[in-house]
């Protein structure tokens, strides 16, 4: 895996002129933000050594390197994920190589499953922590030169990080929740006893991404930002029949929001 990661570095390290300071992963429907970075280069996931094939619809696969705010970043227009039947090292390599890239903070968005009773569609969640039901990225051979063997989570998401999103939000009267998100395999959407025991383990949302993402960025030292769209719900009462094209619609209206969140997170850092 290594030799893979060190293949993908070089690859686009010839093809950008910029070390990029924050990498931004795009979930469903969130994507629209690629569109205000100012764009040195994007290469597509098929053109990079040892990326996956892409297969997710609301996600784009590219790679984009240029500048948000005046900041440099490098964003993935579209994540992969376990259920498209990669490993957890296929799916998180993307974030070793956003690293070894020479970024010094990851921010991901995500849409998720209300299963806070409080909580309602098109509501935004700041990720304050999680509960991991997928398998470990990190379970196997340890990337010594990467971290530790066994990793400290006590801060998986970043306090000052927190700090400067609520500031920014409450600057710009974006009304925003805190919770827990819990991460499961997918593709199937929970049963309603499965959003129930989600909620009795302690997590505000549920969704099929993230985790594995935070999980490596802490294993590489890496602060992380997460940010989660509710898109349904999974409350007694409230659940109904949902589809990935309506998760992608809901997002899309809280996108703006999402943007200037994003963009004055990034100038404030």
């Amino acid at each position: 895996m290594l030799g893979k990661i060190k293949e993908t570095v070089a690859y686009i390290n010839e093809r950008i002129s910029e070390v990029p300071y924050i990498g931004i992963i795009l979930g469903s429907g969130i994507g629209e933000l690629a569109n205000e970075i100012a764009a040195e280069i994007k290469i597509p996931y098929d053109q990079i050594p040892n990326f996956p094939v892409f297969t997710v619809n609301g996600h784009q696969g590219q790679l984009i390197f240029g500048r948000l705010n005046g900041v440099s970043v490098v964003a993935m227009q579209g994540r992969f994920h376990y259920y498209e039947g990669y490993n957890m090292q296929e799916v998180t390599l993307p974030v070793r190589v956003m690293k070894l890239l020479g970024i010094k903070y990851l921010f991901l968005s995500n849409a998720s499953g209300g299963v806070n009773p409080d909580f309602e569609v098109g509501d935004i969640m700041f990720i304050t922590d999680h509960i991991n039901l997928m398998p470990n990225p990190l379970i196997g051979e340890n990337l010594d030169d990467h971290g530790p063997r066994f990793v400290d989570m006590s801060e998986a998401y970043d306090k000052r990080l927190l700090s400067i999103a609520k500031k920014v939000a409450r600057h710009n009267s974006i009304y925003y929740k805190t919770g827990v998100y819990a991460a499961v395999t997918g593709p199937t959407y929970e049963t309603p006893a499965e959003y129930k025991y989600i909620n009795i383990l302690g997590a505000d949302a549920v969704g099929m991404s993230t985790v594995p993402e935070v999980i490596v960025a802490r294993h590489m030292q890496l602060p992380v930002f997460a940010v989660s769209v509710i898109s349904d719900l999974g409350v007694a009462g409230k659940i109904i029949e949902i589809s990935h094209q309506e998760v992608i619609e809901v997002v899309g209206k809280v996108t703006p929001k999402l943007i200037t969140l994003i963009k004055d997170i990034v100038k404030e850092i």
